[in-house]
């Protein structure tokens, strides 16, 4: 009956620790650099949410990864255990903050709501909007804005936060999709410029969805 769950919980372990490895790897042979490397996992764990969405069907079950990676990700912040995820010498909570969106987001979406792609457009528009928001803002930015964010970050982060609602939108709203998603991703945008780094790992996935459920309810 539950087979399918335990074979998800399974297979959210693999995923993580396989990008954690190939994170740490990819940044020892000085392939990514240290922040290359925190997003490379940045963006490889939102994926989590897709393997969920294919997996889990009782909350109960769904709850365990993300309830297990703050344990884990509070004690790497706090003894440096894994060195591809954390920032040396400024870590903030951001890592841990990310599984405590997601625990949020699983209860709600997949508990109260019943509708896990409510979740899917925060948690994905965090990963691949903030991660390339970082990469792009830390290489190319030179026009700086708010908390040493960049123009060129925020553009990556609004082009990346676009094409996810356009997808996720698509597929459960249809064309409603070519007006709600830039919406979405305007507002995206706007709360990870003006969200101290860290923190927008709880205000983007959070706001995001939110904003998401109460369009459903408007359309």
């Amino acid at each position: 009956m539950y087979a399918n769950n335990w074979l998800g919980i399974i297979l959210s372990y693999v995923l993580v620790f396989v990008i954690i490895g190939v994170s740490t790897v990819l940044q020892k042979k000085g392939i990514l650099k240290d922040e290359g490397a925190r997003k490379f996992i940045h963006i490889g764990v939102s994926n989590w949410w897709i393997l969920a969405m294919l997996f889990f069907d009782n909350v109960w079950f769904a709850i365990v990864p993300p309830i297990t990676f703050i344990i884990l990700n509070y004690a790497s912040y706090k003894m440096n255990l894994i060195k591809s995820m954390e920032r040396s010498g400024n870590g903030n909570l951001g890592t841990v903050y990310f599984p405590i969106s997601l625990l949020i987001l699983v209860i709600v979406s997949f508990g109260l709501l019943k509708q896990p792609e409510i979740g899917a457009i925060g948690i994905l528009i965090l990963g691949y909007g903030d991660g390339f928001a970082a990469v792009i803002g830390q290489k190319y930015g030179k026009h700086k804005l708010k908390f040493n964010k960049s123009l060129e970050g925020s553009l990556a982060m609004f082009v990346a936060s676009l094409v996810v609602s356009l997808i996720i939108l698509f597929i459960y709203q249809g064309n409603s999709a070519f007006y709600l998603a830039p919406l979405i991703a305007i507002l995206a945008t706007v709360i990870e410029l003006y969200t101290p780094k860290g923190l927008d790992n709880l205000t983007v996935p959070l706001s995001n969805s939110l904003v998401y459920y109460l369009l459903l309810l408007g359309i």
